[in-house]
């Protein structure tokens, strides 16, 4: 059938996976790379959830919540940012703190979950999944701390509890240890795959980066996705941003890769009569020039090169 094609993971975040509908798509996902089932229970506000008329970089993330009041974040990205784990971070803190307000016990707060989805050739490494789970160890021991055995809550923490979940029933204290309470990261770089199609993981990976999904898949959430991701589901304004959305992708990978390529040439004939140190830097500013012309912000400028804004201010 013409026109039946699957549509792209990440415009499925930044649209379709936000419907209730769909949400078996992000459980299944989860599930497969996190090892942890869930039930989405909403959709959360986020800064990348919003729409801007000026959508012209791929910042797009999700950001779930599920029966329990854990927060998953998932998010994918393509284009290349000098600060792209401290951005994570500060992801994370803000889903944390996020979720407390005055007089509110800290009791409350429920485990953050954060899915990086890379497109790009993210520091130096020989697998294509990486993790981060914080434990407090024991530095002579090398022992987790075990965190006290289960005790049933207070009164007081149960009308805590209670008025932030809406939940009439006795709660009792389920962490093992400090990383069933601190967030977990994980990873995910696309190019990185090169992997034979052999399990579940590798399945999800070929639909990441080759937008692929077997016919006779049993993969939790590729099942679904397989039947509501396709091109031809969609409303005639929604195939129109999806369009729109892979037109201004293939811009913006063809600008930075020319930008990147004009200016390490124009970098290293100045680098010839400057030195290494000055050429790179040389090369950094010829970049940012190249980016100006195509019409990126500073800011986008910025990320990319890593140069400070007075610094781009002088170009």
């Amino acid at each position: 059938m013409e026109n039946d094609y699957l549509v792209r993971f990440d415009f499925a975040i930044k649209k379709l996976l936000r419907n209730k509908a769909n949400f078996g798509i992000l459980e299944g996902f989860i599930e497969v790379f996190l090892g942890k089932k869930c039930k989405i229970q909403e959709i959360l506000e986020s800064e990348s959830n919003q729409d801007f008329s000026d959508d012209k970089f791929n910042r797009v993330d999700i950001k779930a919540k599920d029966t329990n009041g854990e927060i998953f974040i998932v998010e994918v990205q393509t284009t290349r940012y000098t600060y792209y784990l401290e951005r994570i971070l500060y992801g994370v803190s803000k889903a944390i703190t996020e979720q407390i307000g005055n007089g509110k016990r800290y009791g409350i707060i429920k485990q953050v979950f954060s899915i990086s989805i890379v497109y790009y050739d993210l520091g130096e490494g020989d697998d294509y999944f990486y993790e981060c789970k914080s434990d407090l160890i024991g530095v002579h021991t090398h022992n987790p701390l075990q965190l006290s055995r289960r005790e049933e809550l207070t009164v007081e923490q149960i009308m805590q509890i209670k008025e932030v979940t809406g939940k009439d029933q006795k709660y009792t204290y389920k962490k093992i240890t400090s990383g069933d309470i601190f967030p977990r990261y994980f990873l995910i770089r696309i190019n990185a795959f090169r992997k034979v199609v052999a399990d579940a993981m590798d399945e999800w990976m070929d639909f990441l980066k080759n937008n692929s999904i077997k016919p006779d898949t049993l993969v939790p959430g590729l099942v679904e996705a397989k039947v509501q991701l396709r091109y031809s589901k969609m409303t005639a304004e929604e195939r129109f941003n999806y369009d729109r959305h892979m037109e201004s992708l293939e811009n913006e990978e063809e600008a930075i890769s020319e930008a990147r390529v004009e200016g390490r040439e124009e970098g290293e004939a100045k680098g010839l009569i400057k030195g290494r140190a000055e050429g790179r830097a040389e090369e950094k500013l010829a970049i940012a020039r190249k980016m100006f012309a195509k019409g990126m912000s500073v800011e986008d400028v910025s990320e990319m090169t890593g140069l400070s804004s007075d610094e781009i201010s002088k170009i």
